[in-house]
């Protein structure tokens, strides 16, 4: 295979820009649209002598006007946790009785087990925790990347890594997808499995620098591309099937998850080859930067 990518470095590296510019907007204007983890509420704990219907709760739940409302088991397939968004005027018991009221109608079964409140103060120290956890992952991985290739990898690493989830935030914006815990794991997963591809191509590009006969970057960053081509084209599809798997069959709580990963790793995938590429340029990446420094013998003898 020797496929030209590089001859479409410019117009995809500006394609890149527009897209990061729009996503900083979007975040600045319209914000994500955080779920109740972030944002606090009411939680209900419901219990039932048989196994619960997740699907019957959330159309009982909307049709009592609660459309927001986070349902999944809790425990066991007979116990159910609602978790309802702040309601002005109303207080935790308030909600409580609505969401138990709503419920019973179809399932008269059904006890109330527990009713608490997650305050907004919560929701923002797991707003700061998770935007330090972000910043602490980008930072490892910057420097890994940098100890163990070049000072130009690691910034061009971690710049493709704010690239691949700024857009991904940047689509949640977008369309108002819901933003929790689950897709800030998403987005975590995301980092690790980013930086696992310019890895491998980033290794194929070392190695390419030292060993060939080449003399001009571009040349020589293309070559290895077209190396690592076919298996990051594998790993990302095999890895989009089993996210497509949840996506369908995983439920409505693993649906948000698989939607974050799915656009993470087609963005990543591609930030692999062009993104992380045009910033070594950028740095005017050279074979200099990937010599081997020879090691100095010591004579022992007195």
């Amino acid at each position: 295979m020797n496929i030209n990518f590089m001859a479409a470095r410019k117009p995809l590296g500006l394609l890149s820009f527009i897209l990061v510019i729009a996503s900083v907007v979007l975040l600045s204007t319209r914000g994500l649209n955080l779920g109740l983890d972030f944002t606090g509420g009411t939680n209900v704990v419901l219990q039932n002598t048989a196994d619960i219907d997740l699907a019957s709760v959330r159309g009982d739940l909307e049709g009592a006007g609660f459309n927001d409302s986070v349902v999944q088991h809790y425990g066991s397939p007979k116990e159910v946790i609602i978790s309802v968004a702040p309601r002005e005027g109303e207080d935790a018991d308030q909600v409580g009785d609505e969401v138990f009221t709503a419920v019973t109608r179809d399932n008269p079964d059904m006890t109330l087990q527990k009713v608490e409140f997650v305050g907004p103060q919560v929701g923002d120290e797991l707003r700061d925790q998770s935007g330090v956890a972000m910043l602490m992952a980008l930072g490892m991985v910057m420097l890994y990347v940098w100890f163990r290739f070049s000072n130009k990898f690691g910034i061009a690493s971690v710049l493709a890594l704010f690239h691949d989830v700024l857009i991904t935030l940047g689509l949640f914006s977008l369309l108002q997808w819901q933003f929790d815990l689950t897709v800030l794991a998403a987005v975590l997963a995301l980092i690790g499995y980013s930086i696992n591809d310019s890895i491998v191509v980033a290794d194929r590009v070392r190695e390419d620098f030292r060993n060939s006969r080449l003399t001009d970057p571009v040349e020589i960053v293309n070559g290895a591309v077209n190396v690592t081509f076919s298996r990051t084209i594998n790993t990302s599809l095999t890895t989009m099937l089993v996210l497509f798997a949840l996506y369908f069959f995983g439920g409505e709580v693993m649906r948000a998850f698989s939607e974050a990963l799915l656009i993470g790793i087609f963005v990543g995938t591609y930030s692999s080859i062009y993104v992380v590429c045009n910033f070594l340029f950028v740095l005017n990446v050279s074979k200099d930067d990937f010599l081997v420094t020879p090691k100095e013998e010591i004579d022992d003898m007195p």
